[in-house]
């Protein structure tokens, strides 16, 4: 066992930076995009598959139900943490005008809300006293609005990840659906996709500290209902059109 002298603070690897926030931004759009990618293009692919035997017409489905979610993610995580990056830049302008006119209100509010946390009200006037001194709008913005402000997300990242890993996640079951053999199609689709969906459930549940087997079986769950939806209504409409 390691000792460590009196006075020394044990060593910590872990990243307490901002940028691990980003990190995970960009890896959630990522799960997301991936899982999204693998569940829709497969039932897309699977219902068309159902409809007809033409493996131009599978093919030209997916490649287009591919491009539109990729492009439809991209875009959709752009908007999302635009917005959220417009509305902390807010909040932050507004905390900057409240400390330049308001200070001791500000002081009082921010020592407020430390004796809230338990603290003593003469510990946490001085502990709010020290914050201020050393960097206001960082520990008002941390303690009143939970937003670091010097770290924002990045839209641009996000819009990014989701559309590459919608891409390739759409990528599999499209691949899958066009290489076996006509009888072995939809079964190796369906396979593809429950070992796909359970790889990105796991990470998801993984990324939330969350039950990965349940999350895994929700979202596996999720992909063979949407995969049996569409292939019964490709089906019923093949039959009903051929």
């Amino acid at each position: 066992m390691t000792e460590t002298s009196p006075g020394t603070a044990p060593e910590h690897t872990e990243a307490h930076d901002g940028s691990i926030a980003g990190r995970l931004n960009a890896l959630r759009a990522g799960v997301l995009g991936a899982n999204d990618g693998i569940v829709s293009t497969a039932g897309l692919v699977i219902g068309v598959a159902a409809a007809t035997t033409d493996r131009s017409a599978v093919f030209t489905a997916g490649m287009a139900g591919l491009a539109a979610g990729a492009m439809s993610m991209a875009v959709g995580e752009y908007v999302s943490v635009s917005t959220q990056r417009d509305t902390e830049k807010a909040l932050i302008a507004k905390e900057i005008r409240e400390l330049d006119e308001e200070p001791e209100a500000e002081l009082n509010e921010l020592a407020g809300i430390y004796a809230a946390k338990g603290l003593t009200p003469d510990l946490a006037r001085q502990v709010a006293e020290q914050l201020t001194a050393h960097d206001a709008l960082g520990a008002h913005a941390e303690a009143e609005l939970g937003i670091d402000p010097t770290q924002h997300a990045n839209p641009w990242q996000a819009a990014w990840a989701s559309m590459l890993a919608f891409t390739l996640g759409a990528l599999l079951p499209l691949l899958a659906i066009l290489l076996p053999p006509l009888p072995w199609r939809v079964p190796v689709t369906v396979a593809a996709v429950v070992l796909a969906l359970a790889a990105t459930g796991w990470v998801s549940a993984r990324l939330g500290d969350a039950d990965a087997r349940r999350a895994t079986v929700r979202v596996v769950a999720g992909g063979l209902l949407a995969m049996a939806v569409t292939y019964g209504i490709g089906a019923l409409v093949g039959t009903q059109l051929g």
